[in-house]
């Protein structure tokens, strides 16, 4: 009976002991995953936490030879939501717009046939007037609305978190790096649905005044060995840019 007794005993045990380990594993992950959920909230917080801004961009394309193109352009945001850029620069290029609205509404206004056209949900991962940026990638929206964040790693300067895409998308993924103290991006990898690794883009950012300012974002296109580097200058935040300066009769004068 003794013997009995002591082998339920360590039977109950050890029950006990992968009760509580499965119960810390599950904890652990509900942790990682809101842990997750707030980098994310807080980078988009950083990345969207004025009101408007105005500036402008140049736009430099860097083919394999390294040869360069440059282009410039006008930009206006307000909010999350609303982005407009304009071409001001070649001649060839003048006057060719983008304009991203709320409800994943994009428009391109192309000069040379003098009326707007909408970007359809499948064809937003087309590349934007011949950069490595996708309409997709341009796009007026926070991070936290496009994709659901695992948290990947960390280590004394960057987390790193998987982000999956909650529509459609060409992306099976991205896996972004993002400063610990700033809340910044450093790096996002974009990964084909092959989940093969397609693009790369890099971050430079500069504060002005309260808001930290991605100064330079490099794109590189890895199967065409193409680089797309956007500059930004002459920022000034909350200027106080009205809603109608988003429209697409703003889109075509």
């Amino acid at each position: 009976m003794k013997t009995t007794k002591l082998i339920f005993s360590k039977i109950k045990f050890n029950n006990l002991i992968l009760t509580t380990i499965f119960s810390l594993i599950i904890l652990n992950n509900t942790s990682i995953a809101q842990n997750a959920d707030e980098i994310l909230k807080k980078v988009d917080e950083v990345m969207y936490s004025f009101k408007d801004l105005s500036g402008k961009q140049k736009i430099i394309l860097i083919d394999k030879t390294g040869k360069e193109e440059v282009r410039e352009t006008i930009v206006k945001q307000k909010g999350s939501s609303m982005r407009m850029m304009r071409f001001t620069s070649p001649a060839s290029q003048a006057g060719v717009a983008f304009l991203s609205l709320p409800n994943d509404v994009i428009y391109l206004y192309m000069p040379a046939y003098g009326k707007e056209k909408r970007i359809a949900s499948s064809a937003k991962q087309q590349n934007f007037a011949g950069t490595d940026f996708s309409y997709d990638d341009l796009e007026a929206k926070p991070f936290t609305e496009k994709f659901t964040p695992k948290l990947l790693k960390t280590n004394n300067d960057n987390y790193t978190l998987e982000l999956i895409p909650k529509t459609s998308s060409n992306y099976s993924k991205l896996i972004i790096t993002i400063n610990k103290t700033t809340y910044c991006p450093v790096t996002t990898e974009f990964y084909d649905k092959g989940n093969n690794k397609v693009k790369i883009s890099k971050y430079t950012f500069k504060k002005i005044g309260k808001y930290w300012n991605p100064e330079v974002i490099e794109m590189t296109d890895l199967k065409k060995n193409h680089k797309t580097k956007m500059q930004m200058s002459e920022v000034k935040y909350d200027v106080g840019l009205k809603d109608d300066e988003f429209t697409v009769r703003k889109l075509k004068e």
